[in-house]
């Protein structure tokens, strides 16, 4: 409950922020149409020459876009902007200001800062899953929603432990801002099924950047392609990075060495 008062109250403070540029959502929109335009010439020239893409057929891979931009959306809008804060807290060493307040430190570095006009990503992915979903062989029923859902959510969570541990590095390492900008790189390939890959690269988009479970995962779900082995592996392993990642962090916690030392 505490996790949730703390939240909205930075919520709250991001939102005015952000509202005093509302030329910014203008700018935002513009970029998410632009987006999502050469997102779907890119998969009508795919079909154009052919009738499914290593199994996957024209709506499933529309779903696999919308998850990818939704996720994208959350990324940029929440976890991104904390992170990108508390590397420039390190190297400046003002993070002592959320390491000596009354709460968790984790928790507080990670729901500092919001960026709500990033969110019209997250509406746009959900217009084009709604429409895939329409669209789609066979009922989206109430099983594939919720396994849906829950994929979703465990891909946030493995997106967000990544990112942190990538982000914890920083006590060590000056220049992250490379390693994050990686990152995002790799991302992009997220836009399409992992399975279309080199085994090489799909491993690598699956284990060591968790973009398969971020994206083709929950894509798995709404099209009934997904089957509850994989779902249990992607718990095992969120909760295993959860584990690292706070492990990690307080490793990095006793390394630091901020305006105050």
């Amino acid at each position: 409950m505490r996790l949730f008062t703390l939240g909205w109250h930075f919520f709250r403070v991001g939102a005015m922020n952000e509202l005093q540029y509302r030329a910014n959502f203008f700018v935002q929109l513009f970029q998410s149409l632009l987006a999502l335009v050469t997102g779907l010439v890119g998969l009508a020239l795919v079909f154009d020459h052919t009738t499914d893409l290593a199994g996957w057929s024209r709506p499933e891979l529309l779903a696999v876009m919308g998850v990818h931009i939704l996720m994208g959306g959350l990324i940029r809008a929440t976890i991104q902007p904390n992170m990108e804060r508390l590397m420039g807290d390190i190297q400046s060493g003002t993070l002592d200001f959320a390491l000596t307040r009354p709460a968790d430190a984790q928790m507080l570095i990670s729901i500092r800062e919001v960026r709500i006009w990033q969110f019209v990503d997250v509406l746009m992915g959900l217009v084009v899953l709604g429409y895939a979903a329409n669209n789609l062989k066979g009922t989206v029923g109430i099983l594939q929603v919720t396994a849906f859902i829950a994929a979703l959510l465990i891909g946030a969570v493995m997106i967000y432990c990544f990112w942190l541990i990538l982000t914890t590095g920083a006590f060590w390492v000056i220049r992250m801002e490379q390693v994050v900008e990686l990152f995002q790189g790799l991302y992009q390939a997220g836009r399409w099924p992992v399975g279309i890959y080199p085994d090489w690269l799909r491993t690598g988009l699956t284990f060591l950047v968790p973009v398969a479970f971020a994206v083709t995962v929950p894509a798995e779900a709404l099209s009934n392609r997904l089957n509850i082995e994989t779902l249990l592996l992607a718990f095992g392993i969120m909760v295993g990075l959860l584990v690292f990642s706070r492990w990690f962090w307080k490793v990095g916690v006793r390394n630091y060495s901020g305006a105050s030392a």
